[in-house]
């Protein structure tokens, strides 16, 4: 038996290839599947399955795309009631791919319908070797269940059957795969590892250690972090199958003439994608910031809409190209343009800038000592209650869409993260609503505490 791992850095996305002598299998794949075809085309094996462990909510999937290609059969869970062309499984659903045999679990809880596929290498034994556990259980974690409005009780309290009924019944040894490692906010607080075993978490994990069914629900239904946009449309574009990347518009090269009457059509947003300094000095005015070196797809998916065409402002074609893969991960497929020569061309040509002032830790805390300022502390509640400069209001970046309203748009803000990327978008935001006085905290709490600012 063969396994490869992939995995796909800041929504921190594991997918993997398992096969035998001449075929394979890809088990949960991501949008980009060219690294399963040049990973199968390595090995000598022809992709025959494309399994999925559920309707995945924070990216979408390459199971189309990979089965075109391929002419592989997917492999969907029955309960997901999937509209393009699959093999529905579900309890007790068995198959094989030469020597390994797979049985699925059903296991809803992170999602209604989402599986754990258990694999046995027959040509050395008949005991579960491997368990591919998607959302369901991760390294130190196991899956969110808030992401369908009313239902996060009640699919908890399936979750905490099924890890108790069914998980828990796996002989110890077998080798925990999940879907996601740390970062992704499908889980609480997902731990680093990769993989782990049925035995480590059934004795380390801290959700599956609360024994008693009410607290359990609690701790999964309670201080949750909060859910990108995105997660309430990529299940549903995974059931219906996602559209082929072959068929999507190719980026293009725009001058500025071009993307200024391009931006101006009522139907186009303007993604800056430098780093947070650079968009800082000049900018296109109305322009989204999310910094490249950032989590692009989670906050791109999180706050851009996905109804309008996006415009890129890039360092680079080779940057525009990395961003459009990025943008289509979460359902964002109407990147149709970047600005040849980027901010520097928009410049030259004569048109108008934006400006947001980047502070340093001590010229943030000289205007702080100095008052008039209003800290704007734009990272999560429990980034914030674990240290925070006092005084600071806390509105988390991507709630500024609306919660804009709550701040005074002509006194003086200065937006603070952890680095200075995520105030950077924030900055961006302000600025779309007419906030005229606003700054940047370059290097963010980091670099404060790091001056010796905040203990």
């Amino acid at each position: 038996m063969l396994l490869k791992h992939f995995y796909v850095e800041k929504i921190a996305h594991s997918s993997y290839l398992i096969g035998g002598n001449k075929t394979c299998a890809i088990v949960d794949p991501a949008r980009d599947v060219g690294k399963y075809i040049h990973a199968a085309k390595e090995e000598e094996l022809d992709i025959t399955h494309i399994l999925e462990t559920h309707l995945h909510a924070d990216f979408i999937s390459g199971h189309i795309d990979l089965a075109e290609k391929t002419g592989a059969a997917i492999y969907a869970p029955k309960n997901g009631n999937c509209e393009f062309e699959h093999v529905a499984v579900g309890e007790g659903s068995t198959f094989s791919i030469e020597n390994i045999e797979f049985h699925v679990l059903d296991t809803p809880g992170h999602t209604p319908d989402c599986l754990v596929y258990l694999v046995n290498d027959l040509s050395r034994g008949d005991e579960t070797v491997l368990a591919f556990t998607g959302d369901t259980l991760f390294v130190g974690d196991v899956g969110r269940p808030d992401l369908f409005p009313g239902r996060a009780e009640e699919l908890a309290g399936k979750l905490y059957d099924n890890i108790n009924n069914k998980i828990a019944k796996i002989t110890g040894d077998c080798i925990v795969l999940p879907a996601h490692g740390a970062g992704s906010l499908c889980g609480k607080a997902i731990g680093t590892m990769k993989l782990s075993t049925i035995g480590y978490e059934l004795k380390y994990n801290r959700e599956i250690l609360i024994k008693d069914k009410n607290d359990f629900i609690r701790s999964l239904t309670v201080g949750m972090p909060p859910a990108p946009d995105h997660f309430g449309r990529c299940s549903e574009i995974n059931r219906k199958g996602p559209v082929p990347v072959e068929s999507l518009p190719e980026i293009v090269p725009m001058t500025p003439a071009e993307f200024r009457e391009k931006m101006n059509d009522g139907k186009t947003v303007v993604l800056n994608t430098c780093d947070y300094a650079a968009f800082g000095g000049h900018h296109i005015p109305g322009s989204w910031h999310i910094d490249m070196s950032g989590n692009l797809s989670t906050f791109a998916g999180w706050v851009l809409p996905p109804e309008k065409d996006v415009l890129l402002v890039t360092d680079n074609q080779q940057q525009a190209e990395e961003a459009v893969v990025m943008l289509r991960r979460v359902g964002l497929d109407h990147a149709v343009g970047y600005l040849d020569g980027g901010t520097h061309a928009w410049v030259a040509a004569g048109y108008e800038t934006g400006h947001v002032p980047q502070l340093s830790a001590n010229e943030v805390h000289e205007k702080l000592n100095g008052g008039g300022y209003t800290l704007l502390d734009v990272r999560t509640e429990d980034e914030y209650r674990e240290k925070h400069v006092p005084g600071a209001v806390n509105i988390l970046a991507m709630d500024l869409r609306t919660r804009y309203r709550e701040l005074d748009t002509e006194g003086p803000l200065i937006a603070m993260c952890r680095t200075g990327r995520r105030s950077s978008l924030a900055c961006s935001i302000l600025k779309q609503h007419n906030f005229r006085n606003i700054c940047n905290a370059s290097g963010g709490i980091t670099g404060y505490i790091a001056a010796g600012y905040l203990k």
